[in-house]
């Protein structure tokens, strides 16, 4: 893995940090972009799986990870992380990708898929689908904050309990998501790994339906949803909506997980693996 920098700027500049797997003069690109409070780090294993195969980038969206947090005077949207997406794929001198989102990940993806002449190639959602339920966003809300740590054993403790779809993960799992997910304020106490605004800036706003539908139903490339069984985010009517609008969509159901699968055990990354090499 290779991490880069990327400088962007909306008025002001901030650099935006993106991770990197396999050759680099592969033409077989999958892009992959994480969920609203996560960051790149969360595709290791999906990604160091397909490295043989695909040149794999996984950025951390502006505001978590290693990238920069955005100046106080800009705001973190969606048009802003797609704006920025289609930055990095001009300066990777991309213009045929394939695209697996997580949550937020898959929106960007599906905006970006929705567009003429789009780079989208073929479009993995992960969890999300054309309408995202307010009370999805309002239980989201609810757990992001800007807590602290004293320990980086405290931060995954938090995390096996907040983020219950990754039930099946192996120790070694919790603890890679841990050592990526945090980072230290100068006294040395630890925080989650993303700026408290994003979550101010949820918690702040009024939770209603989100009606994506006139996005998706512009998306004409190879699908595959993948559903968390008891998801709250993506609904089974939501799921059936989809495949009204596009009756050749694939679905890989994830049973007894919720939002949103983790894609790190190999009865998830297995048969995304086979639906992007033999699909």
């Amino acid at each position: 893995m290779r991490t880069h920098y990327l400088t962007l700027q909306h008025g002001a500049e901030y650099r935006m940090a993106y991770h990197e797997w396999g050759e680099a003069d592969n033409p077989r690109v999958l892009v992959c972009v994480h969920g609203l409070a996560r960051n790149g780090r969360d595709f290791d294993f999906i990604a160091e799986q397909l490295s043989s195969e695909y040149r794999v980038i996984c950025p951390d969206v502006v505001g978590r990870g290693v990238s920069d947090w955005l100046p106080a005077d800009l705001e973190y949207d969606m048009p802003l992380y797609v704006e920025d997406m289609q930055a990095l794929l001009r300066h990777l001198q991309l213009t045929e990708v394939d695209w697996l989102g997580t949550s937020m990940g898959g929106i960007i993806g599906m905006l970006l898929a929705s567009m003429p002449d789009t780079p989208v190639q073929r479009l993995i959602l992960n969890d999300v689908g054309c309408r995202i339920p307010a009370a999805a966003l309002q239980r989201i809300a609810i757990y992001m904050g800007d807590q602290g740590f004293d320990s980086l054993a405290a931060v995954e403790k938090y995390m096996r309990n907040t983020y219950r779809a990754f039930h099946d993960l192996e120790d070694r799992q919790w603890q890679h998501l841990a050592e990526c997910g945090h980072r230290a304020d100068e006294s040395g106490r630890l925080h989650l790994h993303y700026d408290p605004r994003i979550a101010g800036r949820l918690k702040a706003s009024q939770h209603e339906d989100i009606d994506l539908m006139p996005f998706w139903s512009r998306v004409r490339c190879p699908q595959l949803l993948i559903w968390g069984e008891d998801s709250d985010l993506l609904e089974a009517s939501t799921v059936d909506l989809m495949q009204q609008a596009n009756p050749q969509l694939a679905v890989l159901k994830i049973a007894a997980t919720g939002h949103a699968p983790a894609l790190m055990m190999p009865a998830q990354v297995q048969p995304v693996c086979n639906w992007l090499l033999n699909g």
